[in-house]
């Protein structure tokens, strides 16, 4: 994999009051929201742009962890090799989600883009100064790391104690919930990844995600509109087949 290119923003003068993160379509949802209107041009200062094509990599496994990002627009997706070669999706990024997130020195994980992404890149350490001047920044990014725990610890749920079908009705439910909260259509759903991207995630083959998308559809519980739209036409019996209550697992505000 590549990386992708990077593009500065315009530098900001001492005297420029409006910065352009207000502007930003997905700061109400993202780690900026701790963030007064008036504070924001601290982020602009120490902010890069990053635009990633389709397959480039933002980071990988093993590189130093010296920046945060968040993610404007776009699908990403992180991910560890197994000693075996084979490849494990952890997580789908989605606009508004932080992306790399690190305790250690080194990421755990490497980020790739599944479509076009573009990104604002912090310097760890100018973010972690900005921290004693804004506590509540600190304290939502603290907030994004423990929900991202809590969704590990459900995802270990999901791959070890369900089957196929109930895989995917959870994280179509996942995917809904996601929607939602960024005031989109919770039941068309605009699945980015591939069939391969799924199964990588839900530890299952791509033959075995066709198939519970093709059963959900005969169903008549999903309808597949296109390679990559789907709608759900009844959402209780995806609910029940799921076996998690609405939302499948509670996505965390840094990884699905």
């Amino acid at each position: 994999m590549h990386r992708g290119t990077i593009l500065d923003l315009p530098k900001r003068h001492p005297g420029d009051v409006q910065s352009p993160c207000a502007a930003c379509t997905v700061r109400d949802l993202s780690i900026c929201s701790a963030l007064e209107p008036a504070q924001l041009t601290s982020l602009t200062n120490i902010v890069t742009d990053i635009s990633i094509s389709p397959g480039q990599s933002v980071f990988f496994e093993g590189d130093p962890a010296e920046h945060l990002f968040v993610l404007r627009d776009g699908c990403a997706r992180v991910c560890k090799v197994l000693a075996d070669g084979r490849r494990m999706i952890t997580g789908f990024f989605f606009p508004s989600d932080i992306v790399g997130l690190a305790e250690d020195v080194t990421y755990a994980y490497s980020c790739e883009a599944v479509t076009r992404i573009s990104l604002c890149r912090f310097p760890r350490k100018a973010l972690q100064s900005l921290f004693v001047e804004f506590p509540a920044l600190e304290q939502r990014v603290l907030s994004v790391a423990t929900n991202e725990l809590a969704a590990a610890q459900d995802q270990m749920v999901l791959l070890g104690r369900k089957t196929a079908s109930e895989k995917l009705a959870s994280f179509l439910l996942l995917l809904s919930s996601r929607a939602s909260r960024r005031n989109a259509r919770r039941d068309e759903l605009f699945l980015p990844m591939s069939r391969n991207d799924i199964g990588d995630h839900l530890g299952l083959t791509t033959e075995s995600v066709s198939r519970c998308f093709t059963r959900l559809r005969k169903q008549e519980i999903i309808r597949l509109d296109a390679a990559h739209t789907i709608t759900i036409l009844d959402r209780d019996r995806l609910m029940a087949l799921s076996g998690s209550g609405d939302s499948g697992i509670e996505p965390s505000a840094a990884v699905l």
